[in-house]
Protein backbone atom coordinates (compact mmCIF):
# COMPACT_ATOMS: atom_id res chain seq x y z
CA UNK A 1 0.00 0.00 0.00
CA UNK A 2 1.15 3.69 -0.63
CA UNK A 3 -0.30 6.50 0.42
CA UNK A 4 -0.48 9.22 -2.23
CA UNK A 5 -0.40 13.16 -2.44
CA UNK A 6 -1.94 14.79 -4.98
CA UNK A 7 -1.43 18.70 -5.62
CA UNK A 8 -3.59 20.08 -7.95
CA UNK A 9 -3.22 24.02 -8.77
CA UNK A 10 -4.75 24.99 -12.18
CA UNK A 11 -6.99 27.79 -11.74
CA UNK A 12 -8.98 26.13 -14.25
CA UNK A 13 -11.43 23.50 -12.85
CA UNK A 14 -12.35 22.46 -16.15
CA UNK A 15 -10.95 21.54 -18.99
CA UNK A 16 -7.58 22.16 -17.51
CA UNK A 17 -5.08 19.99 -19.47
CA UNK A 18 -2.76 19.41 -16.68
CA UNK A 19 -5.42 18.54 -14.44
CA UNK A 20 -6.52 15.71 -16.73
CA UNK A 21 -3.05 14.20 -16.81
CA UNK A 22 -2.35 14.29 -13.90
CA UNK A 23 -5.86 12.45 -13.35
CA UNK A 24 -4.32 9.52 -15.74
CA UNK A 25 -1.39 9.14 -13.97
CA UNK A 26 -3.30 9.46 -10.13
CA UNK A 27 -5.28 6.16 -12.13
CA UNK A 28 -1.65 4.39 -12.75
CA UNK A 29 -0.30 4.28 -9.63
CA UNK A 30 -3.05 3.19 -7.95
CA UNK A 31 -3.39 0.53 -10.60
CA UNK A 32 0.23 -0.24 -9.87
CA UNK A 33 -0.86 0.00 -5.97
CA UNK A 34 -4.46 -0.83 -5.73
CA UNK A 35 -4.76 -0.30 -1.59
CA UNK A 36 -3.54 3.19 -2.21
CA UNK A 37 -4.92 5.91 0.12
CA UNK A 38 -4.43 9.68 -1.13
CA UNK A 39 -4.65 12.88 -0.11
CA UNK A 40 -6.06 15.62 -2.43
CA UNK A 41 -4.93 19.32 -2.33
CA UNK A 42 -7.21 21.25 -4.86
CA UNK A 43 -5.82 24.64 -4.60
CA UNK A 44 -7.78 26.32 -6.98
CA UNK A 45 -10.70 25.60 -4.76
CA UNK A 46 -9.22 24.99 -1.30
CA UNK A 47 -7.18 28.37 -1.11
CA UNK A 48 -3.59 28.30 0.76
CA UNK A 49 -2.67 30.95 2.60
CA UNK A 50 -0.26 33.46 0.84
CA UNK A 51 3.19 34.03 3.42
CA UNK A 52 2.39 37.37 5.44
CA UNK A 53 4.40 38.52 8.65
CA UNK A 54 2.62 36.69 10.66
CA UNK A 55 3.42 33.23 9.46
CA UNK A 56 7.17 34.22 9.14
CA UNK A 57 6.98 35.26 12.55
CA UNK A 58 5.39 32.07 13.50
CA UNK A 59 7.68 29.50 11.85
CA UNK A 60 10.60 31.45 13.85
CA UNK A 61 9.16 31.48 17.29
CA UNK A 62 10.07 28.78 19.64
CA UNK A 63 7.50 26.07 20.10
CA UNK A 64 7.29 26.97 23.89
CA UNK A 65 7.00 30.99 23.54
CA UNK A 66 4.10 31.03 20.65
CA UNK A 67 0.93 32.64 21.24
CA UNK A 68 -2.66 31.57 19.86
CA UNK A 69 -1.90 33.82 16.91
CA UNK A 70 1.41 32.15 16.12
CA UNK A 71 -0.71 28.78 16.11
CA UNK A 72 -3.40 30.26 14.19
CA UNK A 73 -1.07 31.22 11.45
CA UNK A 74 0.75 27.85 11.43
CA UNK A 75 -2.33 25.87 10.81
CA UNK A 76 -2.69 25.24 7.51
CA UNK A 77 1.59 25.10 7.21
CA UNK A 78 1.03 22.23 9.86
CA UNK A 79 -1.55 20.52 8.14
CA UNK A 80 -0.02 20.60 4.98
CA UNK A 81 3.36 19.25 6.41
CA UNK A 82 2.12 16.56 7.99
CA UNK A 83 0.35 14.92 5.25
CA UNK A 84 3.49 15.24 2.91
CA UNK A 85 5.06 13.28 5.85
CA UNK A 86 2.75 10.67 4.92
CA UNK A 87 2.93 10.32 1.81
CA UNK A 88 5.38 7.69 -0.14
CA UNK A 89 4.45 9.52 -3.53
CA UNK A 90 3.66 13.11 -4.64
CA UNK A 91 2.20 13.87 -7.93
CA UNK A 92 2.55 17.71 -8.29
CA UNK A 93 0.48 19.59 -11.55
CA UNK A 94 2.36 22.28 -12.01
CA UNK A 95 0.95 24.38 -15.15
CA UNK A 96 2.73 26.32 -17.04
CA UNK A 97 1.49 30.28 -16.30
CA UNK A 98 3.57 33.38 -17.86
CA UNK A 99 6.66 30.85 -18.10
CA UNK A 100 6.41 29.41 -14.19
CA UNK A 101 4.38 27.60 -11.58
CA UNK A 102 0.59 29.26 -10.62
CA UNK A 103 0.96 31.59 -7.48
CA UNK A 104 -1.16 29.03 -5.61
CA UNK A 105 1.42 26.73 -5.90
CA UNK A 106 4.40 28.79 -5.08
CA UNK A 107 1.86 29.74 -1.69
CA UNK A 108 1.71 25.99 -1.25
CA UNK A 109 5.52 25.63 -1.09
CA UNK A 110 6.29 28.80 0.39
CA UNK A 111 4.20 26.56 3.44
CA UNK A 112 5.83 23.57 3.53
CA UNK A 113 9.43 24.78 3.88
CA UNK A 114 10.07 25.46 7.22
CA UNK A 115 13.77 25.03 8.37
CA UNK A 116 14.12 22.01 11.11
CA UNK A 117 10.80 20.19 9.49
CA UNK A 118 11.47 19.89 5.69
CA UNK A 119 15.26 21.41 5.48
CA UNK A 120 17.91 22.68 7.59
CA UNK A 121 21.08 23.89 7.22
CA UNK A 122 23.77 22.28 8.50
CA UNK A 123 26.73 24.72 7.33
CA UNK A 124 28.00 22.11 4.54
CA UNK A 125 27.65 23.50 0.82
CA UNK A 126 25.60 26.30 -0.35
CA UNK A 127 22.09 24.68 0.05
CA UNK A 128 20.30 23.37 3.10
CA UNK A 129 19.88 19.55 3.31
CA UNK A 130 16.07 18.02 3.04
CA UNK A 131 15.10 16.45 5.95
CA UNK A 132 12.05 14.67 3.95
CA UNK A 133 13.54 10.86 2.45
CA UNK A 134 11.77 8.13 1.31
CA UNK A 135 9.55 10.08 -0.89
CA UNK A 136 9.56 9.88 -4.80
CA UNK A 137 7.33 12.72 -6.93
CA UNK A 138 6.09 12.95 -10.44
CA UNK A 139 5.57 15.92 -12.30
CA UNK A 140 2.37 16.52 -14.78
CA UNK A 141 2.85 20.15 -15.95
CA UNK A 142 1.04 21.43 -19.48
CA UNK A 143 1.94 24.00 -21.99
CA UNK A 144 1.19 26.41 -24.93
CA UNK A 145 4.99 26.10 -26.17
CA UNK A 146 7.36 23.02 -26.28
CA UNK A 147 9.84 23.42 -23.56
CA UNK A 148 10.93 19.66 -23.37
CA UNK A 149 13.62 20.09 -26.19
CA UNK A 150 14.51 23.30 -28.48
CA UNK A 151 14.29 26.72 -28.33
CA UNK A 152 12.23 27.34 -25.36
CA UNK A 153 13.77 24.66 -23.17
CA UNK A 154 15.89 27.13 -21.42
CA UNK A 155 13.03 28.84 -20.79
CA UNK A 156 11.41 26.22 -18.48
CA UNK A 157 11.48 27.82 -15.54
CA UNK A 158 8.38 25.96 -14.17
CA UNK A 159 9.55 22.12 -13.90
CA UNK A 160 13.05 23.10 -13.59
CA UNK A 161 11.99 25.21 -10.33
CA UNK A 162 9.73 22.37 -8.93
CA UNK A 163 12.08 19.63 -9.57
CA UNK A 164 14.76 21.44 -8.14
CA UNK A 165 12.56 22.31 -4.88
CA UNK A 166 11.54 18.76 -3.87
CA UNK A 167 14.77 17.61 -4.35
CA UNK A 168 15.63 20.60 -1.76
CA UNK A 169 13.43 19.10 0.64
CA UNK A 170 14.83 15.59 0.09
CA UNK A 171 12.09 14.30 -2.46
CA UNK A 172 13.35 12.54 -5.49
CA UNK A 173 11.58 13.27 -8.65
CA UNK A 174 11.13 10.14 -10.69
CA UNK A 175 9.25 11.50 -14.12
CA UNK A 176 7.71 15.01 -15.50
CA UNK A 177 4.77 14.13 -17.71
CA UNK A 178 3.99 17.01 -20.03
CA UNK A 179 0.66 18.07 -22.11
CA UNK A 180 3.43 20.42 -23.90
CA UNK A 181 2.27 22.06 -27.78
CA UNK A 182 -1.22 22.68 -27.28
CA UNK A 183 -0.71 26.14 -29.28
CA UNK A 184 1.02 24.28 -31.92
CA UNK A 185 -0.41 20.58 -32.43
CA UNK A 186 -4.28 21.67 -30.79
CA UNK A 187 -5.20 20.45 -27.05
CA UNK A 188 -6.72 17.08 -27.61
CA UNK A 189 -3.36 16.05 -29.49
CA UNK A 190 -1.25 16.89 -26.87
CA UNK A 191 -2.67 15.56 -24.26
CA UNK A 192 -3.23 12.15 -26.17
CA UNK A 193 0.82 12.03 -26.67
CA UNK A 194 0.93 12.97 -23.34
CA UNK A 195 -0.72 9.49 -21.89
CA UNK A 196 1.10 7.59 -24.55
CA UNK A 197 4.12 8.71 -22.63
CA UNK A 198 2.78 7.99 -18.81
CA UNK A 199 4.91 5.14 -17.42
CA UNK A 200 4.44 4.52 -13.99
CA UNK A 201 7.29 2.57 -11.87
CA UNK A 202 5.72 -0.22 -10.04
CA UNK A 203 9.17 -0.95 -7.84
CA UNK A 204 8.87 2.15 -5.86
Amino acid sequence: MKHLLHIMSSPKTKNSASRKLGKIVIDKITEAYPDSKIIEYDLATNKIEHLDENHIEAFFTPVEIQTEQHRHSLGQSDQAIEDLLKADIVVIEAPMYNWNIPSTLKAYFDQIARAKLTFQYTGEGLLPKGLLKDKKAYIVTSSGGIYSEGELKPYDFTTNYVNFFLNLLGIEVVSVFRVEGQAIVGAESALLKAIENVFIDDNL
